[in-house]
């Protein structure tokens, strides 16, 4: 193909360069943040420990428990809810990915060729005629962005993919926190039935010395059958907490992501007892103005809120003119031979402006519309914060008063059980009766199954601190990092 003159150049280039100078004149509203007062610090009851942040990156990691973090890691990899997640991270940046082409220019290529025949009687000169056409073009077409509306939708795209991403953090955490917290369940209801079959067989050697003393004359019956009656109501108990164990095994499969074949495998989450599990002393300091760059949910939300935002501008540049401008430059000729000299050059420019005049209202709507999503999107993002500092409160107290439930559980265990040896020895020497014995029994039995609760619990409350203060921390850097969840 020949090369275009210098004077065919210029005006092409021209109403381009000229176009291009007139573009980023964007409509719409900028985005601003909503203000919210945030209280300046936590509560002083609640002292935080103040700890080295890049030991806490990875905050499950603190409980020090390997089999947990490996469950974390497979569920990360293979929970279907975050791999969902990922899908739709990658569908935003898809759509980004066009966005940003809509704002530069179409080039295109097209190549013809046809035969015609011109009958006589047609023909002025009354004379039939067949002929060949062939050409080869290229074209270019571009948008003018006079108003940025090409701008904002690039603004909304890149506001949609921030918000895909920051949703599959949220999302992450939520999942690693129920994996968390699930499995602290099944450990605690683990030596809930421990505790329930150690004391069942305590109950039966019970059962067998009131037996021994029943049959040699040294007791009556009512010690007999109160004996059997307590022995099976601890035996009553037992699959109740079976079921609980396997119950909550399945559920930290479907977290981890095991496939329906493994989940009907047996399942087999190590042999770590609750009381194994090391329980972190505190937390890094943060402020609560923090929160809002730390919480993945509420990044999320302020994300849908820039997009929303931006909708208005698109609205708003609909209703005004565009401005396409067009170009082609090719060859044609009637014989193939000629296609690419100079003769058979040609080329062409072109510019359209369209606009609605009388659309009865419709593009008003759209942008009342906008408008009206811009306002669902900030009360979202105001009820997520709202939501998120109530979480923070809610987790800080359960995390201080957990502590103090376990220490007053475990001195309760203590006096009970010293209850119930003084009882079994005074019954021995003929002090009291059997039923004293039977209910320092059932105290104790009762006391450390609340003592494995109140353990899991206070395990639960940390993780569920965790999560609420958005997840783990980086390294002490200048500025508040991204939490790494």
């Amino acid at each position: 193909m020949p090369k275009p003159n210098a004077a065919g150049v210029s005006r092409l280039a021209a109403p381009l360069i000229l176009a291009a100078l007139l573009a980023g004149c964007a409509v719409g509203p900028d985005y601003r943040a909503p203000d919210i007062a945030l209280p300046d610090e936590w509560p002083e009851h609640v002292l935080l420990a103040a700890e080295e942040r890049s030991e806490w990156r990875h905050w499950w990691r603190q409980f020090e428990d390997p089999r947990l973090d490996a469950l974390v890691e497979r569920a990360a990899a293979e929970n279907l809810d975050i791999r969902l997640q990922l899908a739709r991270i990658q569908e935003a940046r898809a759509q980004l990915g066009l966005a940003r082409a809509e704002q530069l220019p179409s080039v295109g290529a097209q190549a013809e060729a046809s035969r015609d025949r011109t009958p006589a009687t047609t023909s002025p000169f009354g004379v039939e005629s067949t002929g060949n056409t062939f050409s080869v073009a290229g074209q270019l077409s571009y948008e003018i962005d006079l108003w940025g509306r090409l701008a904002r939708e690039r603004e909304a795209s890149e506001a949609l993919l921030e918000e895909s991403v920051f949703a599959h953090d949220a999302v992450r955490l939520n999942v690693i926190t129920d994996v968390v917290a699930t499995y602290f369940d099944l450990k605690s209801a683990e030596q809930q039935r421990r505790i329930t079959e150690s004391t069942l067989e305590s109950r039966e050697e019970t059962f067998r010395l009131e037996q021994i003393r029943f049959d040699s004359g040294e007791t009556d019956e009512l010690a007999l059958r109160q004996a059997q009656s307590e022995l099976e109501t601890t035996r009553a108990q037992l699959p109740a907490q079976v079921q609980r164990v396997r119950s909550l095994e399945g559920a930290l499969a479907a977290l981890v992501g095991l496939s329906p074949a493994e989940l009907f495998d047996e399942l087999d989450f190590g042999d770590t007892q609750l009381d194994d599990i090391a329980l972190p002393s505190g937390v890094p300091t943060m402020l609560p103005s923090t929160l809002l760059q730390r919480r993945p949910d509420i990044r999320s939300a302020e994300a849908g809120l820039v997009a929303a935002n931006a909708g208005i501008g698109i609205a708003e540049a609909s209703r005004l003119p565009s401005l396409n401008l067009s170009g082609l430059l090719g060859t044609a000729a009637g014989d193939a031979s000629d296609l690419f000299t100079s003769a058979a050059q040609t080329w062409g420019l072109g510019a359209t402006v369209m606009g609605p005049i009388f659309d009865f209202g419709r593009s008003r709507s759209r942008i009342d519309t906008a408008e009206a999503l811009s306002e669902q999107a900030e009360a979202q993002y105001r009820a997520t914060v709202n939501l998120a500092f109530n979480e923070v409160r809610d987790a800080l107290v359960s995390y201080e008063t957990s502590g103090d439930r376990v220490e007053a559980t475990r001195q309760q265990v203590e006096a009970i059980r010293r209850t119930q040896e003084l009882a079994e020895v005074r019954y021995r020497e003929g002090f009291v009766g059997f039923i004293e014995v039977l209910d320092a029994q059932r105290a104790l039995l009762s006391a450390e199954l609340a003592l494995a609760e109140a353990v899991r619990d206070r395990l639960t409350a940390t993780a569920t601190l965790f999560k609420a203060l958005g997840g783990g921390w980086e390294s002490d850097l200048p500025g508040e990092q991204p939490a790494d969840v």
